[in-house]
């Protein structure tokens, strides 16, 4: 069975086959002449065929080293091309990024996140999938996401990190002279007809949990799973609505008026969901480091 050629093997016959001399080569190689001598008979015997012609005066190729010449040239170039890649890979410098969260999260926090990874790292790959906090555990159970960004699971497979805290706010028609005053937000909320996300949204949780604290029964009148529909209903003055701010870069805002609740609890937590015992790539943990400084940036943390 014929062996196989290294590519220390490889990488001398190219650079005895450019120089042509025995003692440049080895220069070259950083090894001595006779080491030289042993590693060019080493690969013709592996390959069963003569590759240089040498005498007293000058070394040449033959026929069928000329042949293997730019066969041995394709392979270094390519086998130092994937090495630099897996290089690129282990620095983080390149990879493929699969990344869950909340539509309002990739809305409202992502996008310059992944702006700076554009100027830092491009030749990362990432893909964004916005979809329901029900699903983002699953997504990272069975690999088809990294991380996700959401409020916090109760699986207990898991991990949570807190990123920051995005504040509820009062939504209603711009035609709407809206309440009186900071302090009287809840009543104008108690007597306006209410628009709620759908059941299953983590937005509808966290605004039954405020109006649970605020001891206020308000019966939705319009329940709708979709934000900017939800937006849409709201500017044309069929009820008012709490959302969180983030939530805003999802619906047309031209016809809507915002009014911040003005309370400590009226805020949703959003953080970093991983799979626990999972190690992160070096590019996941660049985007996480990326995405901890926009986090604390906004001030919110």
């Amino acid at each position: 069975m014929r062996q196989s050629v290294t590519v220390r093997e490889l990488e001398a016959f190219v650079c005895l086959a450019e120089h042509l001399n025995y003692k440049i080569a080895a220069e070259h190689t950083f090894v001595s002449q006779p080491a030289l001598t042993r590693i060019i008979q080493a690969i013709e015997g592996k390959l069963e065929v003569r590759l240089f012609d040498r005498n007293t005066r000058r070394v040449e190729l033959t026929p069928s080293g000329r042949e293997l010449l730019p066969i041995a040239r394709r392979l270094l170039g390519e086998f130092h091309g994937a090495l630099g890649d897996l290089s690129e890979f282990i620095g983080g410098r390149r990879g493929n990024i699969s990344v869950a969260c909340l539509p309002s999260a990739a809305a409202g926090l992502l996008p310059p996140v992944m702006a700076q990874l554009q100027q830092t790292h491009p030749k990362l790959t990432i893909a964004l999938h916005p979809t329901s906090g029900l699903l983002l555990p699953n997504m990272l159970k069975d690999g088809t996401a990294d991380f996700a960004v959401s409020s916090r699971s109760a699986d207990p497979d898991i991990a949570y990190e807190r990123l920051l805290n995005d504040p509820l706010v009062l939504i209603c028609s711009a035609e709407d002279d809206g309440p009186a005053s900071p302090n009287a937000i809840w009543e104008f909320i108690a007597r306006r007809p209410l628009i709620s996300s759908g059941a299953s949204s983590s937005i509808r949780q966290e605004v039954d949990r405020v109006l649970l604290d605020r001891r206020l029964v308000v019966p939705s009148r319009y329940e709708v799973a979709n934000i900017s529909v939800l937006g849409a209903m709201v500017g044309a003055g069929l009820g008012i609505s709490v959302i969180p701010t983030m939530a805003l870069c999802l619906m047309d805002t031209t016809r809507v008026a915002v009014h911040p609740l003005n309370a400590v609890s009226a805020s949703r937590e959003i953080g970093v969901l991983t799979r626990k015992g999972r190690t992160l790539s070096s590019a996941t943990q660049h985007f996480l480091a990326c995405l901890r400084r926009e986090a604390a940036q906004r001030g919110l943390s």
